[in-house]
């Protein structure tokens, strides 16, 4: 592929993304909360948590190297573990007991 035909392919890619971006917008959000969509509601909520988890657990090193103490009652982290390991376990138990 020569780089003229590369550089089209790029612009015209752009463009067409642009052009989904356009007619799309204000919609792609509410389509995760129809019954029919190809979003897994549980994976999202998941790794919302787990990211979450990842962000308490930086911002607790971060204080300690600091020397200030970082109080996070166990029961909110726990909260969030088990919410990370039942929407990665029913989302996972989806896909093995597919029909």
């Amino acid at each position: 592929m020569s780089q003229d035909q590369w550089l089209s392919l790029k612009k015209n890619m752009i463009r067409d993304g642009k052009r989904y971006l356009e007619r799309t917008r204000g919609k792609r959000m509410w389509k995760i909360f129809q019954d029919k969509n190809e979003y897994n509601e549980k994976s999202i909520i998941g790794f919302v948590s787990f990211a979450l988890m990842c962000v308490f657990g930086i911002v607790d090193l971060i204080m300690g190297i600091i020397g200030i103490e970082l109080l996070v009652n166990d029961y909110i982290y726990n909260s969030f573990v088990w919410v990370t390991l039942g929407s990665f376990g029913i989302a996972g138990a989806e896909k093995v007991y597919k029909k």
